[in-house]
């Protein structure tokens, strides 16, 4: 049975001010729910087949509600829905536990729905969120549950194991007041954005990008590649666009990094959105250094050369991946994993689309790179909910057995086909990705030797990569395949992976290590309009409204209006902890 519960913050208020009238309307009516004392986790134990068991069933069926996070794209078989499809079964056959979905939504509009569940009250009893900031708010507010004893209780060997090659880093940042308040999803220390750049055009207007084959190209290679993009639109669409960017143009998430302008801010050595130690030993907001000034002057001159989009700053997501699917654009910044779930819509739209991935390098030839942040989504369960121990069991299910079963074809079947057919990701009840932290190039080992028959199928460590072969060979055996998903995971892991492994052997990374990741007190009051002030700021110098020198105004503000302030609370944090 669902609990409501009352709001007991001023931050839960200050939500509903910035939210629409229908969220007041929800607010109101949730608060006058009242509050319920919440089942231990061992009483609900009483309802398994085996507690305490991390796969045990329940002896009667029960329901669980979710937010879920959806893809444009999910490639979902006819018929099957986030809410009905072989995942949800698949928890449905193992634990007994019938999901439904409270609600979906995708990018900005999820965003909106967790800010509503959470100003209202009205939480489904398990949802991801997608800031340290939220967890706080959620914790302040005593609407989720702590998960340290269940964890412990329920999680596999396989599961710890994985969060323990984060050196710790990964829980820490879930954990609040020595509490586990949320299953973190990790985020691979990887590589920079790439540049994906469709091969077959290169290839029709006979130009040669990186000659000397080092996967590493320079800003005046993009420019003049998207020159000729538009001068001579091999796309034959009739209006070839420049480069496509997201309006919020940064980002800490590598895995979030698609269409944004990291790429560009990494030849000049700035990290926007990233806290570093300045070498006074002080601490510096990555997007107010004058390495980043000096990437915005780039992206003026290339907006005013028609090198960027001209709608830049107006597109949404979608917009931009139909641009790649139209023809009109060429070149896009993403991680390994874009073509995937979007460049995969230029290929179902040209059977001939082909795409080489490349890196950035500084004027040393050096691929400059941050270490990512361990963790910054996490899976919340309402307090209240009666079965929280659920949450981790959903997590061994699918990041532990379905991801190592060696037989799944057999014991999983209709999930392994999933799997084996490229359906997203986000259709499993969780939309986050839990792996070690050697995974990415473990697995890349892994399908190289299965590829080259240097190991069997049954040495393969998962089953996606087991999968990923498949596909792979098909790939390779007719490159002009109409195989959607074969395509997407060639060029994914060998061409994205394959150049993340390339750059690690010869060491062509000069990493940064961030000097701070989390949030301090004054950011739930002010972070949300600095934010907006630098993204506003940044669209202005970029599209020319503003001269370059405008940064500089930006700068001042920024630390006026509460920059200085957050700056000296984490130099406080940091001093505390040493």
């Amino acid at each position: 049975m669902r609990t409501k519960w009352s709001m007991k913050s001023k931050r839960v208020t200050k939500r509903l001010a910035v939210l629409s009238m229908s969220a007041l309307m929800v607010a109101a009516l949730a608060a006058c729910g009242g509050t319920s004392t919440p089942p231990t986790a061992e009483e609900a134990g009483k309802y398994e087949v085996t507690p305490g068991d991390p796969f045990s069933a329940y002896k009667d069926e029960i329901t669980v509600t979710m937010g879920r996070v959806t893809t444009a794209n999910p490639k979902l078989p006819a018929g099957d829905t986030y809410e009905n499809n072989a995942y949800t079964r698949l928890v449905k056959d193992t634990f007994n536990a019938q999901i439904t979905d409270q609600f979906e939504a995708n990018g900005e509009d999820y965003s909106r729905q967790v800010s509503l569940a959470i100003a209202s009250g009205e939480l489904p009893d398990m949802m991801r969120v997608d800031s340290k900031d939220e967890l706080k708010e959620l914790v302040d507010n005593d609407l989720i549950e702590d998960l340290t004893a269940i964890y412990d209780q329920y999680a596999t060997d396989n599961i710890k194991q994985m969060y323990d090659s984060y050196d710790g880093r990964a829980l820490e940042n879930a954990t609040i007041d020595g509490r586990l308040m949320g299953l973190p999803a990790t985020s691979l220390d990887s590589a920079p954005t790439m540049v994906w750049v469709r091969q077959d055009w290169l290839d029709l207007l006979g130009i040669q990008l990186d000659a000397d084959g080092d996967g590493a190209i320079s800003l005046n290679e993009v420019e003049q590649t998207a020159l000729e993009f538009l001068k001579r639109d091999p796309g034959q669409s009739g209006n070839p666009v420049g480069i496509p960017f997201v309006n919020t143009m940064n980002t800490t998430d590598y895995n979030g990094s698609a269409y944004t302008m990291l790429g560009v801010a990494s030849t000049e050595g700035a990290f926007p959105q990233y806290w570093m130690n300045g070498e006074d030993g002080k601490i510096v907001y990555g997007s107010t250094t004058e390495e980043t000034k000096k990437m915005l002057g780039t992206m003026a001159d290339w907006f005013k050369n028609g090198i960027i989009d001209p709608q830049f700053g107006t597109r949404t997501f979608d917009d931009i991946t139909a641009l790649y699917a139209n023809g009109q654009s060429g070149i896009a910044f993403g991680p390994w994993h874009i073509p995937d779930w979007g460049l995969i819509s230029a290929k179902q739209m040209d059977k001939n689309a082909k795409f080489s991935a490349y890196t950035l390098e500084d004027a040393d030839g050096k691929v400059n790179v941050a270490h990512a942040n361990p963790s910054n989504q996490f899976i919340v369960v309402r307090k209240g909910y009666e079965h929280p121990e659920l949450a981790v069991k959903i997590l061994n299910l699918f990041y532990d057995k379905l991801a190592n079963d060696k037989d799944a074809a057999t014991t999983m079947p209709e999930a392994a086909k999933y799997q084996e057919t490229g359906v997203d990701g986000s259709t499993r009840p969780f939309n986050i990705e839990v792996n070690s932290a050697t995974s990415l190039l473990d697995d890349y080992s892994d399908v190289v030797r299965g590829i080259k028959g240097e190991i069997s199928l049954d040495e393969v460590r998962t089953t996606e990569s087991k999968n990923n072969i498949g596909s792979i060979k098909t790939y390779l055996s007719d490159m002009d395949t109409d195989d959607v998903t074969a395509w997407s995971k060639y060029h994914s892991r060998i061409n994205g992976v394959g150049l993340i492994d390339k750059l690690t052997q010869e060491n062509k990374f000069v990493w940064m290590t961030p000097a701070f990741s989390g949030t301090t007190p004054s950011m739930k009051q002010t972070w949300a309009n600095l934010t907006k002030l630098e993204q506003e700021s940044f669209i202005k110098i970029i599209t020319g409204s503003e001269p370059l020198d405008y940064f500089d105004t930006f700068v001042s503000n920024w630390k006026k209006q509460g920059g200085d302030q957050v700056i000296q609370e984490i130099e406080d944090e940091i001093t505390s902890k040493q």
